[in-house]
């Protein structure tokens, strides 16, 4: 088993049997337009992905983003994309803290420079370019954050660009946000990794897609074993690069409003502005709390592992207000 704090995620905490507020996925499974066009995309599976396929994916995500088919790159989740980084044979990275995990668990074991740059509680975790140290040739930052459900304006992103500096954004919760105002999928000087994962309950397929300059998606996918991607994957992109999300991200909004004025009642700090399908909160015994809470049924997302966060801080998934019943619940007797 993996001991590397780096490597825990949601799901370790979401045992069966618990209610689960610790993995953020919409649903327990893809809607149901989305199964019938997996269920008839069983019929392709008998020979290997072609060239066609891949193409074909490639075009629906370039509509999707106002991008021509060579800007795209389709990836097994935006997972595999962390783990192509050292591809990219960065002499020194900076990553914004706290942030996802697994960029850095990549690049620290291709022997690749790792320097953390923390952003502060105290102003909402807001970007602060000038902490980039200029010698770095790679930065990496979550939009919006996991875990601070932070959302940083594209203009302060677009400030980090230097001649020779890949600029990597995981936007891997962009499509919860209304309209996604911040998304820099437009711009061809930054490379940006997008998950259908969440959105679409989609954990067990992995589907993501990167965006960039094909120069840079070509060293990312450097030694890609052949047929890297499945059938499967391949037209779950297609489908849901076609099907809109302002909806569903408005209503994601109004849950998440929800569930952090009942938080708040409870006595629990809840960080904002939130604009992602979590909520980072803290309270003074956080993880008496978290053990709590598990006995209770319920499982949060315990936050020390994500670096500049510590055992106080608990990140919670947003849920319907009809299913926060056993979470607050709980939280009630516990606290």
């Amino acid at each position: 088993m993996d001991t590397d704090p780096l490597r825990h995620h949601g799901d370790v905490d979401a045992a069966p049997g618990l209610a689960d507020f610790a993995v953020n996925v919409r649903g327990e499974r893809p809607p149901e337009w989305l199964r019938r066009r997996l269920v008839d995309a069983l019929d392709h599976i008998g020979r290997y992905p072609s060239a066609e396929d891949d193409r074909a994916a490639r075009e629906a995500v370039a509509r999707r983003h106002g991008r021509d088919p060579d800007d795209v790159l389709i990836l097994n989740g935006s997972a595999e994309g962390f783990a192509l980084l050292p591809n990219l044979r960065p002499v020194t990275a900076a990553l914004i803290h706290p942030s996802f995990t697994e960029p850095e668990v990549a690049l620290r074991a291709a022997g690749v420079p790792v320097r953390h740059v923390l952003l502060d509680a105290e102003d909402g975790f807001a970007l602060h370019p000038e902490r980039v140290s200029d010698d770095a040739d790679l930065v990496v930052i979550g939009n919006p954050t996991n875990p601070t459900s932070t959302l940083h304006s594209a203009d302060a992103i677009r400030s980090l660009v230097r001649r020779g500096r890949t600029v990597l954004v995981d936007e891997a919760f962009m499509d919860a946000v209304p309209g996604e105002p911040e998304t820099l999928t437009g711009d061809r000087d930054v490379l940006v990794f997008r998950s259908l994962t969440k959105m679409w309950a989609l954990p067990g397929l992995r589907a993501g897609y990167a965006v960039g300059h094909p120069d840079t998606l070509a060293a990312l996918a450097r030694h890609r074993p052949q047929w890297p991607v499945g059938t499967l994957a391949l037209h779950a992109v297609i489908a849901c690069s076609d099907a809109p999300t302002d909806e569903i991200a408005a209503e994601y909004a109004r849950h998440r409003d929800h569930l952090a004025r009942e938080l708040a009642a409870l006595g629990v700090t809840v960080h904002g502005p939130a604009h992602a399908p979590f909520l980072l909160i803290e309270h003074p015994h956080g993880e008496r709390l978290r053990t709590s809470l598990r006995e209770h049924g319920v499982a949060v997302r315990r936050a020390d592992t994500f670096p500049g966060l510590g055992p106080n801080h608990l990140r919670v998934a947003v849920r319907p207000p009809e299913q926060c019943a056993p979470l607050l619940k709980a939280l009630e007797v516990c606290l």
